[in-house]
């Protein structure tokens, strides 16, 4: 038995595929107009399902309350890379994207000897982006 797979309910299927995709994932199948969408990271697969497709499944399904529900962290494997993820999720590259993560905290050297930020997702799941510091 081994991990296939980890599953997000979204509430916004157009701007989770967008933020997903911004982080690199590669959209194997659906994409903004589908109730269901998968990405591949390695041999690890993200599935995105709308509330719809939950409740088709679990008629009394609701959202989970009291934090958040789960967090992904994605290697980015150095700090420059952390710090230049950050700016383009949130809007803050030279680019001058739109942001398509919320802030949640703004990079920083970790104790544990790790680059870190965390954002979120359109849903307001926590996405980690670490790397090591040399």
């Amino acid at each position: 038995m081994k991990l296939d797979a980890i599953s997000i309910i979204t509430s916004d299927m157009p701007a989770a595929v967008t933020f997903y995709t911004a982080l690199g994932l590669e959209l194997a199948d659906g994409g903004p107009d589908a109730p269901h969408t998968e990405f591949t990271s390695g041999s690890l697969r993200i599935l995105l399902d709308t509330e719809a497709v939950m409740l088709s499944i679990d008629p009394e399904w609701s959202w989970p309350t009291g934090g958040h529900k789960m967090s992904l962290a994605f290697d980015c494997a150095t700090a420059e890379a952390v710090d230049a993820t950050f700016a383009q999720l949130t809007g803050r590259g030279d680019e001058g994207t739109d942001p398509v993560a919320g802030i949640v905290h703004e990079p920083w050297d970790a104790f544990w000897g790790q680059r870190y930020a965390v954002v979120s997702d359109p849903d307001g799941n926590k996405v980690d982006l670490f790397a090591a510091l040399r």
